[in-house]
């Protein structure tokens, strides 16, 4: 068995991120579901969603959901989850993090977290640049 990964974005990000992560990592271990958000969602649809996605991939290990942008409407959608037991949040999803959890699929959904939230922050990387060209002086 192993932890379910639920992803809820905004628009296509989602989408773009797990098949652009299949494209790198040939066999994906986890079971990967994504829900989308756009402006014509509403709130009450996007959980329905978000409880019918669990239940396909959670195995009794728990389910992992990554959202884009804590605090928007992806972010508030997961939190309403937390009704469902065995569920972790991390926000601010991005490639490295996907690319990190499916390479550590053996994990439990606690340290699953952790994994994400560290590929995420080394994922995030500010290059050798003069200081002008950050705006500073």
């Amino acid at each position: 068995m192993s932890v379910g990964v639920l992803i809820i974005a905004h628009n296509d990000i989602g989408l773009s991120l797990v098949n652009t992560a299949n494209q790198m990592i040939k066999e994906n271990p986890l079971k990967i579901k994504v829900l989308t958000v756009d402006l014509e969602s509403t709130t009450d649809e996007l959980h329905k969603n978000a409880l019918s996605l669990i239940e396909s991939i959670d195995n009794g290990d728990g389910v992992l959901i990554l959202t884009d942008l804590f605090g928007s409407t992806p972010s508030n959608v997961a939190y309403k989850l937390f009704e469902k037991d065995n569920i972790s949040i991390v926000s601010g999803v991005n490639l490295s993090m996907l690319i990190r959890i499916v390479n550590y699929s053996h994990l439990n959904l606690k340290e699953m977290a952790k994994k994400a939230y560290s590929g995420g922050i080394d994922g995030i990387n500010i290059n050798d640049m003069p200081k002008d060209s950050l705006g500073e002086k």
